[in-house]
């Protein structure tokens, strides 16, 4: 008896609270795995919120059909459907909830998403000093609910996320790392096993009627936007519209509970749509059935979050309507219509999806969601301090603010490591006319370098950190003057970089003692300030993403052209560094068997061809052999003979330089067509000193030798001064000014 009760006291009690219709489907397959390991949890499930509503189901019956034993029902639900009255009902969950949480005791409590009910759950239990796992934190979907989500997290002791930009959000929101866990959705474990049932016919003909096909009907289902309900009622009736004309079998659902849901079920029967012959108003299908009905439907069309994300498992197309979802990651079955101010927009949007089928997207789950959420449960440790830690980035200690203080001009220090020299440069967000206290006409000009410092590039390591420590006091004591605000160092340098712990791990040849350093570490304490480290190619990339060509734009690949070649490739609006950090070194990209010796060892390489060391080779050769002189042209023999000699040459009708330079362009063109067919860029923009005499050839090369669904990217011709400075400075401003990076 001892020994069993000891057994007992060991089990993990988790109590599940769940708010609605939407919740429980993610929560259930927990809760299932939860209740047939009674070994090891003690399952206590308590009901609020809508579950409890008889306009929307009273859904906590299908909990008592899956034979859960609800231990508490809580009317927490104030009516009314407008803003006042979700205010209300978080705080009559506040006041009834601290009695059944003390009751049940539970050691963890499962909270999920971004329901005003979830709120409540998640103050009362941190507030009484109870642990709390959140499901699907780190997501971003636009309205209040990222506030709510957002806030949830923060109060949350252990997190179990569906994508690996949720687990990105969550790091960057400080959570500490470990008690993250990327688990994949829930209710994936049971999509991907459950949505090719026998019986799906039968539930099509049950829900929208015996004559009704598979992908032949439309499932709607649209949620008020509490931040803008009126527009979002608009949409709501525009929607209706738009598919009474496009008069196909349509299963519709009633909104959620939110502020605004009341005006939109008045739209709904304003219009008839519960006794149009071509519609099926429900309030609530259960969760295993409503997957059939989404799996083979024609399409769907609305704002529910199912639309983007359960959808997307099974390939059925869906129209996303305004902003309620906006920043959530989606498949390619997902058509935005983000801005649906009118009838024929919706309309012609289901003319374009209804009836295709995608390829099925596993972006928030692989279906092993559960068992992966019941391990991490098991890994909790109770003993441990239940105080919740912040990870917080190393940042300059606070100082209190004055006037002058807050009209300073947010700043960087750029550093960049070049082969020859040395550059410091101070780079500001803004310029501020401050007599005016107004931003001048110069305020939207972003990244402009204030003042810059150059010297000669040491060529060994003490001499060269204490070089950089020198340069960048020199520039923080005149930043003061210059009413700049240094709010970090960013580094730009040749070779390759590990940026998440500041490591330069190889360097370019042309940089002595250079791998394998650590220049975070030094810089960092000598000047107390954090800092930021990257490759010269990458910063460049960052560079033209904020303020040169990339601005906005979604993909597209930067090309250094320069002593080396190098670049950064920009995808889905993020910087791709790659698993070993080596990722967009294109100059290193081979067109050729049998071409010349490159620095990295290799042969034909495009920077053997095009680099400006390859053109000063090619130049001195022809010097040499007395071949590069043409007429109007002369070299000083003091003058060493470098690329600009050849392109003047190749000018003046030099046609062994034309050659040369003929060769150096096909070669730059070769390897942006192969760029262009591996990962697709809307843009390319050509950077460095030598990027004007390559334009031409490489848009003439892709109009020749690329797939011609590439021939149409776009090459540019990058309008930046400083791409590496720059780049440097936007790792710095990016992250204090709260951007991504």
């Amino acid at each position: 008896m001892e020994r069993s009760e000891k057994r007992l006291k060991q089990r993990l009690r988790v109590c599940v609270a769940t708010c609605n219709r939407a919740d429980y489907s993610k929560l259930a397959p927990i809760m299932f795995g939860i209740k047939s390991h009674p070994e090891i949890f003690d399952l206590e499930v308590v009901v609020l919120g809508s579950h409890l509503i008889d306009d929307y189901g009273n859904t906590f019956r299908m909990i008592e059909q899956d034979e859960f034993d609800i231990r508490s029902k809580l009317h927490t639900i104030v009516r009314g459907e407008d803003e006042a009255a979700m205010v209300e009902s978080v705080g009559l969950a506040l006041v009834k909830l601290p009695d059944v949480l003390q009751r049940l005791a539970p050691d963890i409590l499962l909270v999920h998403g971004d329901r005003f009910d979830a709120l409540a759950l998640a103050t009362a239990a941190a507030l009484m000093n109870i642990r709390i796992l959140h499901l699907e934190g780190g997501e971003v979907s636009g309205t209040i609910d990222d506030s709510i989500r957002h806030s949830i997290s923060k109060l949350a002791h252990y997190h179990a996320v569906c994508t690996r930009s949720a687990e990105r959000h969550l790091i960057s929101m400080c959570e500490d790392h470990s008690h993250i866990l990327l688990a994949g959705c829930p209710s994936y474990d049971k999509l991907l096993s459950a949505h090719q049932r026998d019986d799906y016919t039968d539930i099509i003909k049950s829900w929208i009627g015996d004559d009704v096909k598979e992908q032949n009907y439309i499932v709607a289902l649209q949620h008020p936007v509490t931040t803008d309900i009126q527009n979002s009622i608009k949409i709501y009736e525009l929607m209706l519209d738009a598919l009474i004309s496009f008069n196909k079998r349509t299963l519709i659902l009633f909104p959620n509970i939110d502020a605004g849901s009341k005006e939109m079920v008045r739209v709904m029967r304003r219009k008839g749509i519960e006794q149009h012959p071509n519609f099926r108003a429900v309030k609530h299908v259960p969760f295993d059935q409503f997957i059939q009905l989404v799996a083979h439907a024609g399409c769907m069309i609305g704002n529910s979050s199912c639309g983007v994300r359960e959808a997307g498992a099974f390939g059925t197309p869906v129209i996303n309507l305004g902003t309620r979802q906006t920043g959530r990651e989606t498949g390619e079955n997902v058509l935005h219509v983000r801005d649906a101010d009118t009838h024929n927009k919706i309309y012609h949007a289901l003319e374009l999806q209804f009836g295709k089928r995608y390829p099925c997207s596993k972006i928030y789950g692989d279906g092993n969601a559960v068992q992966r959420i019941l391990k991490f449960m098991q890994s909790i440790n109770l003993s441990e301090p239940l105080q919740k830690k912040f990870c917080f980035p190393a940042v300059k200690e606070c100082i209190s603010q004055d006037i002058d203080h807050i009209l300073e001009t947010q700043s960087a220090l750029a550093v960049d490591l070049g082969g020859t020299n040395l550059r410091v440069a101070i780079v500001c967000m803004k310029v501020y006319n401050y007599h005016k206290l107004l931003p001048s006409s110069q305020s939207d000009e972003e990244g402009k370098v204030v003042k810059k410092y150059t010297q000669l590039n040491p060529k060994t390591f003490e001499e060269r950190i204490e070089l950089i420590l020198t340069m960048c006091k020199q520039a923080m004591a005149d930043a003061v003057h210059l009413n700049c605000r240094i709010l970090g160092v960013g580094v730009s340098t040749g070779g390759r970089v590990n940026p998440q712990d500041g490591i330069v791990l190889h360097s370019t040849k042309l940089i002595n003692e250079w791998s394998s350093v650590d220049i975070r570490t030094p810089i960092s304490s000598a000047l107390h300030l954090p800092v930021w480290v990257d490759n010269d190619g990458n910063c460049a990339a960052l560079a033209e993403r904020k303020f040169g060509h990339g601005k906005g734009v979604e993909n597209f690949v930067t090309i250094i052209t320069g002593t080396g070649i190098g670049g950064g490739i920009i995808q889905h609006n993020e910087l791709i560094h790659g698993s070993t950090f080596c990722a967009a070194e294109l100059g290193h990209i081979v067109v050729s068997l049998e071409g010349p010796e490159c620095m990295c060892g290799s042969h034909g390489c495009i920077e053997a061809y095009s680099s400006g060391l390859a053109l000063q080779r090619e130049a001195k050769r022809l010097h040499d052999e007395d071949l590069l002189l043409v007429e109007g042209m002369t070299v000083n023999n003091k003058e060493q003979v470098n690329a600009i000699h050849l392109i003047n040459a190749a000018r003046l009708g030099n046609s062994k330089a034309e050659s040369i330079l003929h060769t150096a362009g096909t070669a730059l063109g070769l390897g942006i067509v192969n760029i262009l067919h591996m990962i697709n860029p809307s843009l390319v923009i050509l950077s460095g000193v030598l990027s004007e005499h390559y334009e031409n050839p490489v848009r003439q090369v892709i109009s020749q030798r690329a797939l011609l669904s590439a021939q149409g990217t776009k090459v540019m011709v990058s309008e930046l001064e400083d791409p590496a400075l720059l780049g440097a400075a936007s790792m710095v401003l990016d992250y204090t000014t709260r951007r991504t990076y």
